[in-house]
C-alpha cells in the first residue's frame, strides 16, 4: 500500500507540506467532529474580557482573575494548538510557530 496516511478517528489528518486543500476540509471535520466547541475557539478566538485601568488602558484580564468559563475557553484554545500542532510535521512547525495562534493555520 502506497499510502502512508492512516484512517484514524483519533489523529488529525498528518499535513506534510503538500496538497493544502484536501488537509484543510479533513482538518476541518476532524475537529469539528473531535469538539465543535474547539471550532469556535479557532473561529472567534477565547474572546477573553479585558479590565480597563483607571487611566483607561485596556488590558488582558489577568489570570487570577479568571472566571471557570475564562479557564474552559484558555484550555478550549490550547486544545485546539495541541490539535493543528499534532497535524503538522516539523518542517510545517518550525516555518512559522509563533504566527500559529495568529493565522489560526487558515483553517476556515
Amino acid at each position: 500500500m502506497t499510502n502512508k496516511e492512516g484512517m484514524s478517528i483519533s489523529k488529525p489528518p498528518f499535513f506534510d507540506g503538500n496538497n493544502y486543500s484536501h488537509w484543510k476540509a479533513k482538518m476541518t471535520i476532524f475537529i469539528q467532529a473531535l469538539d465543535f466547541n474547539l471550532w469556535d475557539i479557532i473561529i472567534d478566538g477565547p474572546r477573553l474580557r479585558h479590565t480597563i485601568s483607571k487611566e483607561g488602558v485596556k488590558t488582558l484580564k489577568p489570570r487570577s482573575l479568571y472566571t471557570d468559563d475564562d479557564r474552559k475557553k484558555v484550555q478550549l484554545n490550547a486544545k485546539a494548538k495541541h490539535v493543528i500542532i499534532c497535524a503538522l510535521n516539523s518542517n510545517e512547525f518550525l516555518e512559522s510557530p509563533h504566527a500559529l495562534p495568529q493565522r489560526r493555520c487558515g483553517i476556515d
